[in-house]
């Protein structure tokens, strides 16, 4: 019983008739002590009268109790809270009431009542206190009863609108404020009547009256109030005003995902957009990105006025828009506006400072008219506020981008402090960009001049190439193809990839490309054109470093070469490769096949030696030649390996299959089809269908190595001239022809072959078994001999010497379109 009735003591306050008395003395000496506190304390009256009071209590509390006197001497009463120690040592929570008062013989004393706390809540307050609590608090507080309608309110919550708490009352949430979502707010009031769950931190979005023209947000709490038998009686809610808290969230998540969504490609008109895309609507309802036109063409931005009119010329990058009517013209990227050289946009470009205003003049003309389109003012555009940011990067002005709003709330400095942290993460991509866009432009110049402009005209094969640049991402790579024309009406074809990206792997291709050339012209056999380049490759590496760094950008290591040599004398095809796909074959028929082709170490790395493959192909067949990301449909191969899969060749069979029959539509549509526009990897396709030279347009003729036929030879190519129409040749081609046939019999011995090919030159070869080749020289005036060969090579348009696998072949080659006089 005695618990029960310390415990009501304890929420009733300090009732006299419980408390437990005892009396201090002036200087705080206990000198009364009661039954009731050596119950609740534990002493003796003997062990507790004369030790001073601050003795009984823990450490903490004894030093406030010398102040604490000195207060109720000069203020009257204290009340709180207090530890005291137990005879036991334990610590016991007590409720203490220190008064003035006088003790025996009218001695000034202090009576100190003390309530144990055990089992209490807290501190019992009265409405008073409770009141002066609610009164002084900063949150809005409101109590609405089982109808909704407001009993009561606290003076915090004025501060959102509303009028005073007297005039709230009997009206309902949305009496009050009209401009917020009532419906949401009784929605979750009617909740927490119904269910009895509190419903805590509910976030509300909308227009209080106190700040109707700002949106604002509030923290909104909901509690139940029962009766004594529990039956509802309303509904106690709490507000707080949580708008900059909001605020600075969702600029933090604005600023997250521009550095996510900003960049991702090194387009410059791309970036633009993506800035524009990232602050519609969270920041404004129309965003416009204007940037000078050298940055879209990647060039640097010239210092000096930006023109001598008054008009300034600047090309629309990007915008996004809230509403359909803006902007008011059809405007594409790349137009061209031109901004008055007073206004705000022109003035933030010069002076690279931002401009704000909160409030637009509406009957002010915008600054800029698309081309074709009317001057429109503010008012008939509904744009009421506005902010210029310019775009700038590593100390120079790119731009500007403009910010506007329909809304009623105008533009702050706190966004226009975000908008110029966007934009000052947008202007470095952008400038990266237009960097990128320049050494771009740079490499595709370079690469294509290094590409062959026009392939060279002849008599072999019909061919068509396409090459398609790798996208902004990885850089243009090192991909090439080629077609050389050989002596004997033959020619080379040639397809390579260099590793890598940008300006030094279009160089390293370039000089790849001008080593194959070199070894074309001394009429290599294909798989000695690769040792050749291997050994080159190597040797480069160790001249530059390669081979210590991995790191070092365009180097020849690890290039691939696919060498395809074909004579349409024979219809005779020989291939080699060095870490290089093989070829498709299309035949007449449309059937396609690959070429079994041993795949030779990638150039500079070692491996076995290259192996050649010959093959017959039948007139109209059709040879393509690839580099590998055709066949990887432009992506990254996943192993860095040449060798395609199963399900790579049979796209390109089908796609080949597909093709129309014209050979240069039908190479264009089987890159159209294998890879997108943009590819990860630059792609190259040659296509090369073979043709037979007619019998009638070649002669050849076996001589025995007698000096004695050289003047029969010269007749039988006269006769042979004559038939075919090059008279005008007659007389060199005799002097070609004795020179030729009369060194093989002299210096080689054996059987002899001279023949002549009427194609797109004439051209003379004689074959002997010897495996010697002549040597030009240069006689002096008295020797006798030793001209003839640079009399053959002042006549001719090339000569040289290839060898065969029984002998050599020397040739020389006469133009029919320029006859040399």
């Amino acid at each position: 019983m005695g618990g029960h009735k310390e415990q009501d003591v304890a929420r009733q306050g300090f009732d006299v008739a419980d408390a437990v008395p005892l009396l201090l003395d002036p200087h705080g000496m206990v000198s009364s002590w009661t039954g009731g506190a050596e119950r609740l304390l534990g002493y003796r009256a003997a062990e507790a009268v004369g030790r001073k009071f601050a003795e009984l209590l823990v450490p903490e509390d004894a030093e406030r109790v010398p102040d604490l006197v000195e207060r109720c001497r000069s203020d009257g009463d204290w009340a709180g809270l207090m530890t005291a120690r137990h005879r036991d040592g334990r610590p016991v929570a007590v409720m203490v009431r220190i008064t003035p008062t006088l003790g025996p013989r009218g001695r000034s004393s202090l009576l100190v009542l003390l309530s144990e706390l055990a089992g209490s809540s807290g501190w019992d307050m009265s409405r008073a206190v409770l009141e002066q609590m609610v009164a002084g608090t900063s949150i809005g507080i409101a109590i609405v009863d089982t109808e909704l309608r407001f009993v009561w309110s606290n003076a915090a919550l004025e501060q959102f609108g509303g009028g005073p708490a007297g005039r709230r009352l009997g009206l309902r949430f949305a009496d009050v404020q009209p401009g917020l979502d009532a419906e949401a707010v009784e929605e979750r009031m009617r909740h927490v009547l119904d269910t009895g769950e509190q419903v805590v931190d509910y976030e509300h979005v909308g227009h209080a009256r106190s700040a109707p023209l700002r949106e604002t947000v509030h923290m909104l709490s909901f509690t139940r109030l029962d009766d004594d038998r529990g039956r509802p009686m309303g509904v106690y809610y709490t507000v707080v005003d949580v708008t900059e808290r909001h605020r600075a969230r969702q600029r933090l998540a604005l600023l997250d995902r521009a550095g996510k969504h900003i960049g991702r490609t090194l387009d410059v008109l791309r970036t633009a957009q993506e800035l524009a895309d990232v602050t519609v609507p969270e920041l404004a309802d129309y965003v416009t990105v204007d940037l000078l036109e050298p940055v879209l063409r990647g060039a640097e931005v010239q210092p000096g006025p930006l023109t001598d009119s008054d008009r300034v010329p600047l090309c629309r990058a990007g915008q996004r828009s809230l509403y359909e009517d803006l902007p008011r013209a059809v405007m594409e990227t790349g137009t061209v506006l031109r901004y008055l050289a007073d206004s705000p946009p022109v003035r933030c470009l010069t002076t690279g400072r931002s401009w704000l205003q909160e409030r637009l003049d509406p009957l002010a003309l915008a600054w800029a008219t698309p081309p074709g389109g009317r001057e429109s003012t503010f008012l008939e555009l509904g744009l009421r506020s506005a902010m210029i940011v310019p775009v700038r990067a590593r100390g120079g002005t790119l731009g500007v981008t403009g910010f506007f709003r329909r809304r009623h709330d105008p533009f702050t400095e706190d966004d226009l402090h975000l908008a110029e942290d966007l934009v000052s993460r947008a202007a470095v991509c952008v400038d990266n960009a237009r960097r990128y866009t320049r050494e771009r432009d740079a490499a595709l110049v370079l690469q294509r001049s290094l590409l062959p402009r026009r392939l060279p005209e002849q008599d072999a094969v019909e061919v068509s190439a396409c090459y398609r640049p790798a996208d902004e991402l990885t850089g243009l790579g090192g991909d090439w193809y080629d077609l050389i024309p050989l002596s004997g009406a033959r020619v080379a074809l040639v397809v390579g990839e260099v590793p890598g990206h940008g300006i030094d792997a279009a160089a390293a291709m370039g000089r790849l490309r001008t080593a194959v050339r070199t070894l074309a012209a001394i009429d290599l056999p294909p798989e000695e054109v690769l040792a050749h380049l291997d050994d080159l490759a190597s040797r480069l590496a160790r001249d530059e470093g390669d081979g210590e760094s991995g790191d070092f950008p365009g180097r020849s290591v690890g290039s691939g070469c696919l060498y395809v040599v074909y004579d349409p004398v024979t219809g005779q095809c020989t291939m080699a490769a060095a870490g290089h796909p093989a070829p498709a074959v299309v035949a007449p028929d449309g059937t396609v096949t690959f070429v079994d082709l041993p795949q030779g170490p990638a150039l500079g790395v070692g491996g076995p030696p290259f192996e050649a493959v010959e093959l017959a192909l039948a007139e109209g067949s059709t040879l393509a030649l690839h580099t590998d990301g055709l066949l990887a449909g432009g992506k990254p191969s996943p192993d860095g390996g040449p060798s395609p899969d199963g399900t790579d060749r049979e796209r390109l069979r089908q796609a080949l299959r597909g093709a129309a029959t014209a050979l240069e539509p039908s190479c264009r549509a089987v890159v159209d089809m294998l890879v997108p526009a943009r590819p990860y990897d630059d792609v190259a396709l040659l296509m090369a269908r073979t043709k037979r030279l007619d019998p009638g347009r070649i002669a050849v003729w076996d001589l025995p190595a007698d000096p004695a036929v050289v003047a029969e030879a010269r007749r039988t190519s006269t006769r042979q001239l004559a038939r075919w129409g090059l008279d005008d040749l007659v007389f060199t081609t005799e002097l070609i022809v004795s020179e030729l046939v009369t060194n093989a019999i002299r210096h080689a011995g054996g059987p002899v072959r001279l023949r002549l090919i009427h194609e797109q030159a004439l051209v003379c070869e004689v074959f002997d078994g010897g495996a010697t080749a002549p040597h030009l020289r240069h006689p002096r005036a008295m020797d006798e001999g030793g001209r003839g060969l640079l009399l053959v090579s002042q006549l001719t348009q090339r000569w040289g010497t290839r060898f065969v696998p029984d002998g050599k072949i020397i040739w020389a080659e006469q133009s029919l379109t320029a006859p040399l006089e």
